[in-house]
């Protein structure tokens, strides 16, 4: 090679590019999926360090105007920043040299976690590839993806749908106290059913642990608004009104219990 051909290709010209396709459209927490990672090479032959995968996703943190002054002191004033957390990852343990104008392809399988949010409202999740180049700028491939609720939690939003409650915003906001460092967040309003008239709002956290379903509700009633379930889960980290469902519930049954629960609690 060249060396005015080598100089290029550390400065990432003409250097080899990467790019991942998912096997499949949709992605279900609690699931695999199959990815294949296309390496092709550039205009040289180059040494790839490594290969990394990653599963990420987004959410929001408050934090100080002035960041500067540390810790929160009350009354001071927040903004809103978004953040990136690693779901998951891979890496090929193995280095190798791609040449010239070759293509590689890898198959791997990748554990979607349980919690991985809920791709609706302003939920992000996405796929990240990145090629490790020795003396080069690494070339990265991100895939926004489409993550739908598993059959548990897809039971009990069908069930409050069927009620008239719909989906009005959803967020992941941080929080402490979990394995991960924010939760999901799930806003309806009633248009239609038995609950419109009676509440403004109806706010739900869920959150899977390795036995059970754990579900917060929070009921607004007044038209001025409440303080909201994840300010009172930031202030205080607990909740009066909290559902456990064991994992082996039927979808349908679930469904239910939480409309039970919430009629027993409003």
């Amino acid at each position: 090679m060249s060396f005015f051909k080598k100089t290029l290709a550390s400065f990432g010209i003409g250097s080899a590019q990467v790019d991942s396709v998912l096997q499949q459209e949709v992605l279900y927490p609690g699931q695999s999926v199959d990815v294949t990672i296309h390496v092709y090479g550039g205009s040289s032959d180059q040494d790839i360090d490594n290969i990394d995968l990653k599963l990420c996703c987004r959410y929001v943190e408050e934090v100080p105007v002035d960041r500067d002054r540390g810790q929160h002191r009350p009354g001071e004033r927040m903004r809103k920043v978004n953040q990136s957390y690693t779901l998951a990852k891979w890496s090929l343990p193995y280095a190798f040299t791609i040449k010239a104008g070759e293509t590689r392809d890898f198959s791997i399988r990748l554990d979607v976690p349980w919690n991985t949010p809920i791709t609706v409202g302003d939920a992000k999740v996405w796929l990240e590839t990145g090629l490790d180049i020795s003396m080069a700028i690494d070339p990265t491939d991100k895939d926004i993806l489409t993550v739908r609720p598993d059959p548990l939690m897809d039971g009990i939003f069908t069930v409050l749908e069927e009620q008239g409650l719909r989906i009005r915003q959803v967020e992941c906001e941080a929080v402490k106290g979990f394995d991960l460092p924010f939760v999901q967040e799930f806003e309806f309003v009633p248009t239609t059913g038995p609950y419109h008239g009676r509440w403004r709002e109806l706010e739900v956290v869920a959150y899977r642990t390795d036995e059970v379903l754990k579900l917060w509700f929070e009921i607004d009633r007044n038209r001025s608004g409440a303080k909201g379930l994840l300010a009172t889960f930031l202030g205080t980290g607990q909740l009066k009104r909290q559902l456990d469902i064991p994992l082996h519930t039927p979808a349908e049954e679930a469904g239910q219990q939480v409309l039970e629960y919430l009629d027993s609690t409003s």
